[in-house]
């Protein structure tokens, strides 16, 4: 082919456009629901501790894509929507965030946000239960589509539910293959354990732990014992304080929903222009210079025909003009994709989401729990261990016996 040929078609690729257009259609879950009553005696209760926002040390936004502001928030955010997932499945108990993993519960869910940028979520979560058995550690990742921010779309799906429902069916049917006889010994375990948290000097030969960290039952306290009696209504005090501070994780994700997903939305339209930008400026910066490349070899005084000629130089000036303007082009093309990162950062640093001081009622009297939510936790902890003193008229550290029975060996 010619040169003129050359030209003439890195010219026709230039006037056809170089922007590359990307439709994305999201992959789904089914989530799995019961359909049918769950055995109590087998319904585990699930803690979900706050998921580790993944955000480096000395983390630069411009270069990682990874903004405190919103990490910090969807440390919060992304475990309460688990758990309404978890929750409307009827596999479970209660479902909850705790504060920390004090918060004795049958199962512990932990995590860690490695990517979140309204396109592509990548979380990586692991389940222990309360006798210290690990279950699995799974990652979980998916790309939303253009449809996931619908205004048609059932609002009741996150854009990200796919991840949620898909650790959602793991988890059943890890625990579907368990014998119900040690799913049993879970919930034992972490009644033993709340016991054993407020007074250890009497419950602290109920439960052993072996060189793995695994514990079990050693035998099980009377249910006619009066302290059994006692310490389950204590239990029940240290719930309802954990469901209040799960209305202090409801208050803040329903608060933020709106933004943050108008945050995901533009966050993701963002991402997709800069990719378009830079693979439209890489490709005209290469049109530009084959064009420049190509007007300044034309022969513009060899042709005998002084028409051809004057064609020639025509051409000649065009395909110069045009591969300047092009490489120029191109680097401005870079610019704007500069400036949708900025547009990103500045989403980012207005997104509000900061939850208001805690305040709890314990039994018509207002006690206030300052601090994080952990440092909340701890404090009522403490005062209810002083409730339980209080009320048994005994310190923990006295020795105390208590009629007791062997676990049930039929399971």
């Amino acid at each position: 082919m010619s040169r003129l040929a050359l030209l003439l078609a890195a010219l026709a690729v230039f006037n056809s456009g170089c922007a590359v257009q990307e439709l994305i259609i999201a992959e789904e879950t089914e989530l799995a629901v019961a359909v049918s009553s769950i055995d109590e005696a087998v319904l585990l209760d699930i803690g979900i501790v706050e998921f580790d926002a993944g955000i480096p040390n000395n983390n630069r936004p411009e270069k990682t894509g990874i903004y405190g502001t919103i990490r910090r928030a969807e440390a919060k955010y992304i475990p309460y929507h688990l758990k309404t997932t978890l929750q409307g499945t009827g596999y479970w108990g209660a479902v909850r965030v705790i504060p920390s993993e004090r918060a004795f519960t049958d199962i512990i869910v932990s995590g860690a946000i490695r990517k979140s940028d309204g396109e592509y979520i990548e979380l990586q979560i692991a389940v222990r239960d309360t006798s210290g058995r690990h279950w699995f550690t799974r990652t979980y990742k998916m790309q939303t589509g253009l449809a996931s921010y619908s205004k048609r779309r059932d609002r009741r799906r996150d854009p990200y539910q796919k991840v949620f429902n898909d650790f959602a069916n793991d988890l059943q049917q890890y625990a579907a293959q368990l014998p119900g006889k040690q799913l049993r010994q879970v919930r034992q375990i972490s009644e033993l354990r709340f016991f054993n948290d407020m007074s250890p000097a009497a419950y602290r030969d109920y439960l052993a732990t072996d060189d793995h960290g695994v514990t079990s039952v050693l035998r099980l306290p009377a249910e006619n014992d009066p302290a059994v009696a006692r310490l389950r209504q204590i239990r029940e005090r240290d719930r309802l304080v954990v469901d209040t501070l799960n209305e202090h994780y409801a208050n803040f994700y329903y608060g933020i929903a709106i933004p943050y997903r108008s945050w995901r939305q533009h966050s993701r339209t963002e991402s997709i222009k800069f990719r378009q930008e830079k693979r439209s400026a890489h490709m005209q910066a290469l049109v530009g210079v084959v064009v420049l490349a190509g007007s300044t070899q034309i022969d513009t005084r060899s042709s005998s025909s002084r028409n051809t000629r004057n064609i020639n130089r025509a051409l000649q000036y065009e395909g110069i003009s045009r591969g300047f303007s092009t490489i120029f082009e191109a680097f401005n093309r870079n610019r704007e994709a500069g400036l949708h990162l900025e547009a990103i950062a500045e989403l980012s640093e207005s997104f509000g989401g900061e939850a208001a001081p805690m305040v709890v009622n314990v039994e018509g009297q207002e006690r206030r729990l300052t601090g994080t939510a952990e440092a909340q936790y701890e404090s009522w902890r403490q005062l209810l261990k002083e409730i339980y003193e209080a009320e048994t008229g005994f310190s923990q550290t006295v020795e105390v016996g208590a009629p007791v029975r062997v676990p049930d060996p039929t399971g």
